[in-house]
């Protein structure tokens, strides 16, 4: 058995390649950025009015005399979307325009329509009145005041997200390049698994698969369920995984059969392969009997869960979320940092996954209530909390008042904080 400290150092070394493609941009979301992302244009692409108003020429009211009321001529009126105006602007022009209207050359000023008096009335607008001066760029929204051509608008190893893609839809990017999704295999193990719902008390109904299936989204991966392995399964196992070594499968993912008990093949299986690297039981829990394996001289990985529902989920979370993040060449992932509500007691030499309630107090601070049924066939504790707390080896007692490491159980903190 070795420390969970250990165990990251091994995913971090063992990667598999990734590759890259390019996709829609309007269908991007969580995919990852694999370059940086520049604008093509500069944005707005002209100056525009910032409010419905009156564009002027700031120059001509320099001379206006404090209680004289000078008459501008009102030429024409411009809305959003409108062709630029080509006609040649005179001296006291006005032209009405709307909030997004392109301001015509020779004019550099708007004024808001609720400071506009009209001559001879607001019927009959011939002339706007103006008996002061007015500042040059008032209320004008700059061409390439807010992307200049050029400019980076998304980073390399940005998880893309819903403004994200508004972005680079506003900025007319059509195309993006990302990181491949990784093609994820995912088999259930046991003659008690079964897909049915209407089942004997000695079945399990099959949860896991369901759970890793409706995260991908989230996480970056594509799910392939792969069915259940019966407990006599051993040489479709190994079928399946020589057939990974040659097709699209980037990681095999198995749930149960990976303990020590008699049905218990997984383990022996995986070995029959050349591995560059393994690791087999880590001090955690819940999911100590986690198994990881990369096939020698190939892009492939291997993932044996604990069957139980708490821990493959812990150990998914915990080992294949890091691993896959780290493949595709995003940070670590940061904890979020949360105050304890309740002192905890764990075994010493065990990193332990809790499941936990996180809130904020009033005046903002977050708070992290560790909650009681930890036991990791316990799912009523896991339908209340909203936050896993990791709690790190070589301590047994957590007091009240404590900081602790947190992470989001579906979603990556990359994409929330």
């Amino acid at each position: 058995m070795i420390s969970y400290e250990q165990s990251k150092k091994i995913l971090k070394k063992a990667k598999i390649q990734i590759r890259d493609e390019i996709i829609n941009s309007v269908n991007s979301l969580n995919r990852l950025v694999s370059s940086n992302v520049y604008s093509s244009i500069n944005y707005p692409s002209s100056d525009n009015a910032a409010f419905d108003g009156y564009a002027i020429n700031s120059k001509d009211t320099n001379l206006i005399k404090k209680n004289f009321k000078k008459q501008f001529k009102i030429i024409g009126s411009i809305a959003a979307g409108s062709k630029p105006l080509k006609k040649k602007i005179k001296k006291f022009d006005a032209i009405e325009i709307m909030t997004g209207g392109i301001i015509p050359k020779g004019f550099d000023t708007i004024i808001p329509i609720e400071q506009i008096n009209f001559y001879p009335n607001k019927t009959n607008k011939k002339f706007i009145l103006i008996d002061k001066k007015i500042k040059k760029n008032n209320h004008v929204r700059f061409a390439g005041s807010d992307f200049k051509k050029g400019e980076v608008i998304l980073k390399k190893n940005t998880i893309i997200q819903p403004n994200h893609i508004l972005a680079l839809k506003t900025l007319g990017i059509k195309k993006i390049k990302v990181k491949k999704k990784i093609n994820i295999l995912f088999f259930s193990t046991g003659n008690e698994i079964t897909n049915k719902d209407d089942i004997p008390n000695w079945k399990v109904r099959n949860s896991n698969s369901h759970y890793i299936k409706n995260l991908n989204e989230n996480f970056l991966y594509n799910f392939k369920n792969g069915g259940i392995l019966k407990d006599n399964h051993q040489s479709i196992f190994k079928s399946k995984i020589k057939k990974m070594l040659n097709n699209k499968i980037d990681i095999i993912i198995t749930s149960g059969a990976v303990s020590t008990g008699k049905y218990d093949y997984i383990p022996s299986v995986v070995k029959t392969f050349k591995l560059s690297d393994y690791f087999k039981s880590v001090a955690i829990r819940p999911g100590k009997p986690i198994l990881f394996a990369k096939i020698k001289s190939k892009h492939k990985a291997i993932f044996g869960l604990p069957g139980n529902p708490m821990s493959s989920a812990a150990c998914f979370r915990f080992f294949v979320i890091p691993y896959i993040e780290n493949i595709l060449g995003l940070s670590t992932e940061k904890p979020v940092r949360g105050i304890l509500k309740n002192s905890f007691m764990k075994k010493k030499k065990f990193t332990r996954f809790a499941k936990s309630k996180l809130t904020t107090t009033k005046d903002g601070k977050i708070e992290v209530e560790i909650l009681k049924g930890q036991e990791s066939f316990r799912v009523k504790s896991f339908i209340k909390s909203n936050i896993w707390a990791l709690l790190p080896a070589g301590k047994s007692k957590f007091k009240k008042g404590e900081i602790v490491d947190c992470f989001f159980p579906n979603h990556s903190n990359q994409t929330l904080i």
